[in-house]
C-alpha cells in the first residue's frame, strides 16, 4: 500500500478523506458477496487457463454450469472483465481453392444440411495454409458432420492430392463408415482428382462437392479452421513442419475433439457428442 510511502495523514488530506473513515476502510472485513466473487473468480481463472486461454464468457459459464456452479452470465462476465480475461478474437478468414481446373466436378448433393442425425453419415473436407518461419504448411481435415469431431487430418508442406489422400487414411483407421457416408469438400482440385474420386467412389462413398465460389457450402470445415487459426495458428509461428505439426495435433486431438466445448453440440465435446449415440 502507498502508506508505506507517504504519511496516513498526507494522503487523507490529498485523497479528501477522514482518517477515521480510512482506518474504518482498512480494517472493514471483506463482504459475503466479496468472499464469493473471489472464490467464483479463483474457479473462473482455472477454466481460462484450461481452455488455453480461449475460452469468452459464453464458454466459462457453460463450463461453471457442467461443474455444478449455477451463477448468471454477466456475473460471470463482470469477474472476467475485472480479471482481465477475455477469449480470443477471431480475424478474417482467407481461402486457399483452386478451382481454376477442368476437371468434373460433383453435384452440391450435401446442400448445406449440416445437422446430421448420426455418425459417419457425412463427413466434410477442406485444405488451409499456417505459416512457419521456414515457409508455408497446409492442413487438410476432415471433419463428421454429426459431432464435428475431426476423424482425419495431414500437415505438409505441399497441396497435392497426397495431402488429402493421407487425411482420408486418417479417418479410415479411426473410423469403419457404412456404405450410407457422403463426403463433402469444395472444388478444390485436389478433391477433383481422379485419384480421389475413383478411391471414395471404390469405398462406396458418395461425393458431394460445393458450388462455385460458395465458401458457406462448406461451412462447418470453414468454421473449425477459423476456430484454430483464432484460437492457435494465430498466436504463434513455428520454426518448421514438425513444430506446427506437434502443436496441431495436440490442439486437434487432445483439446478440440476431447476438450474444447462446442456451442452448436449444446456446449459438449465433440467425443461427447460421438459417445451419447454409441
Amino acid at each position: 500500500m502507498e502508506k508505506a510511502n507517504y504519511p496516513v495523514a498526507l494522503m487523507c488530506r490529498v485523497l479528501d478523506v477522514s482518517r477515521s473513515g480510512f482506518y474504518a476502510w482498512s480494517t472493514r472485513q471483506p463482504s459475503a458477496r466479496e468472499k464469493s466473487d473471489a472464490d467464483l473468480g479463483l474457479k473462473i481463472h482455472t477454466i481460462h487457463e484450461e481452455s488455453r486461454h480461449t475460452y469468452g464468457g459464453p464458454r466459462v459459464h457453460r463450463a461453471l454450469r457442467r461443474d455444478g456452479i449455477r451463477v448468471g452470465r454477466k456475473r460471470v462476465a463482470r469477474i472476467m472483465r475485472r480479471k482481465g480475461l477475455r477469449g480470443r478474437i477471431r480475424r478474417r478468414f482467407r481461402r486457399t481453392t483452386d478451382s481454376n481446373h477442368g476437371l468434373p466436378v460433383a453435384p452440391n448433393t450435401l446442400n448445406r444440411e449440416f445437422a446430421v442425425d448420426a455418425p459417419d453419415r457425412v463427413w466434410a473436407g477442406d485444405i488451409t495454409y499456417i505459416r512457419t518461419a521456414t515457409g508455408w504448411v497446409y492442413l487438410a481435415v476432415i471433419l463428421d458432420l454429426y459431432s464435428r469431431f475431426v476423424v482425419g487430418w495431414d500437415l505438409g508442406d505441399h497441396m497435392r492430392v497426397e495431402l488429402v489422400d493421407a487425411a482420408l487414411d486418417g479417418a479410415l483407421g479411426k473410423r469403419e463408415p457404412s456404405d450410407a457416408l457422403m463426403f463433402h469438400s469444395d472444388r478444390g482440385s485436389q478433391y477433383a482428382s481422379q485419384s480421389y474420386r475413383g478411391r471414395l467412389e471404390a469405398l462406396g462413398i458418395r461425393v458431394s462437392m460445393s458450388r462455385r465460389g460458395n465458401c458457406w457450402d462448406n461451412a462447418v470445415v470453414e468454421s473449425f479452421f477459423g476456430t484454430l487459426k483464432q484460437e492457435l495458428v494465430h498466436h504463434v509461428v513455428w520454426a518448421n513442419l514438425e513444430e506446427a505439426r506437434a502443436a496441431i495435433h495436440d490442439y486437434i486431438e487432445v483439446f478440440y475433439n476431447r476438450q474444447r466445448l462446442h456451442s452448436t453440440l449444446g456446449y459438449r465435446t465433440p467425443a461427447e457428442a460421438d459417445r451419447e449415440i454409441a
